[in-house]
């Protein structure tokens, strides 16, 4: 993907979404000498990043061919970007959920007017399954964000964005669940700055990816069983891993309290809300062994939390 396309996509995004904020946070700063800053993507109208790659991705397909319907398998957020995207462009939606999902994500969905059908355990795959039959016997565009080779250039905007407000950003921390936002943020970032590192971060319980970016090739997981259902992974996709592996400095694994840990730093010191993938990159710098020089840049991707694990990260 050429720098080209991160600025087509920055250009046709700006007609829908806002440039979001790059906060600066004190509390997390460990010397005077660091400097450390939150990507506010909760503060997008989904309350996550995910409507940046599903809107340029639906827009691109469209200038392809005709699309009556777009349907998509999620635990939520994609859900609700596709949804969003759709009725900004003006076509039906359908989206396939795990059953017993985030409620809070599938009222974002319904409430932006698309249908949903749930399908399957917390496991996206049944939901994938059934999405894939629905698009093959109907002709909906099925949009995939594991696999959409436009979709990237949407959150690749954000390290666009990051860069041209501070470029001096040595480290950018970024979760990751099925690498679209992590492969266009870090092709992004490098390509601007070929000094800047990017550390990818999955949660302990759902380490697909991780095993995959260490083993060099594919790692599936029986399970991915986390509080994080943004990064709930368990079958990384191969030509995923060969471009991680390429563009990712390092990769850190973050447990459930280290999440709910930073989901609680977030709210009371920064006053910032996250849901639990949302504050994955925060836990990862929490625990890291970094200096206390430089500026780094923390991911906050979602905001996402439903009001039990809210409660039980803040202590109420």
């Amino acid at each position: 993907m050429e720098q080209a396309r991160f600025i087509e996509a920055r250009n046709f995004l700006a007609g829908y979404l806002a440039r979001t904020r790059l906060l600066a946070a004190p509390s997390l700063q460990r010397g005077p000498n660091q400097r450390v800053y939150l990507k506010l993507e909760s503060e997008q109208p989904t309350g996550s990043f995910k409507v940046r790659g599903a809107l340029y991705a639906l827009h691109r397909n469209m200038q392809r061919c005709e699309v009556r319907e777009v349907v998509a398998s999620s635990t939520g957020n994609h859900g609700a970007a596709v949804a969003y995207a759709a009725k900004q462009l003006g076509v039906k939606a359908r989206i396939f959920l795990p059953v017993n999902s985030n409620p809070v994500k599938k009222a974002n969905i319904a409430r932006l007017g698309a249908a949903f059908v749930e399908e399957g355990l917390v496991d996206l795959a049944a939901a994938f399954e059934a999405a894939a039959d629905y698009a093959r016997k109907t002709g909906a565009f099925f949009l995939n964000d594991a696999d959409d080779p436009d979709l990237p250039a949407g959150p690749g905007t954000i390290a666009r964005e990051i860069l041209e407000e501070q470029a001096d950003v040595e480290v950018i921390y970024v979760p990751m669940g099925d690498t679209a936002l992590i492969r266009g943020v870090a092709e992004a970032a490098k390509q601007i700055s070929g000094g800047v590192r990017v550390v990818g971060v999955q949660s302990e319980r759902a380490p697909s990816y991780a095993l995959s970016w260490k083993a060099g090739h594919a790692v599936g997981t029986e399970t991915c069983d986390t509080i994080a259902d943004g990064l709930a992974t368990r079958t990384p996709l191969g030509p995923n891993v060969e471009t991680i592996r390429l563009l990712v400095d390092e990769v850190m694994l973050v447990s459930e309290q280290e999440m709910l840990d930073a989901i609680r730093r977030l709210a009371v010191d920064e006053h910032v809300v996250s849901e639990p993938a949302g504050a994955a990159a925060t836990a990862a710098f929490l625990k890291s062994n970094a200096s206390a020089d430089g500026t780094a840049v923390l991911l906050v991707t979602g905001a996402n939390v439903s009001g039990g694990v809210f409660r039980a990260a803040i202590g109420v």
